[in-house]
């Protein structure tokens, strides 16, 4: 496994350390492991949110009136119900 070597101010150290005394991790590592790890899922989730208002943006809905993209929702599922 590649090492990384990171340098941290003494409060941010005390915050480790405190947590690893808690238990929680087993090493500095695997804090800073764990800390990445966040990291990337909540990137991955502000993507798929990011990808969700682009949809909304690019949709045809966009600028109607809510009541009326409503009915067309009730409409399109009575008519799939009626098909099936």
């Amino acid at each position: 496994m590649p090492q990384l070597n990171i340098s941290v101010p003494d409060g941010l150290k005390q915050w480790i350390d405190q947590r690893l005394a808690e238990g929680r991790f087993s090493s500095q590592s695997d804090y800073v492991r764990d800390l990445v790890r966040r990291d990337q899922e909540r990137a991955d989730e502000t993507a798929w949110v990011q990808a969700m208002i682009d949809e909304g943006m690019a949709s045809e809905t966009l600028g109607k009136d809510p009541r009326d993209v409503i009915d067309e929702i009730i409409a399109q599922g009575r008519t799939q119900r009626e098909a099936a």
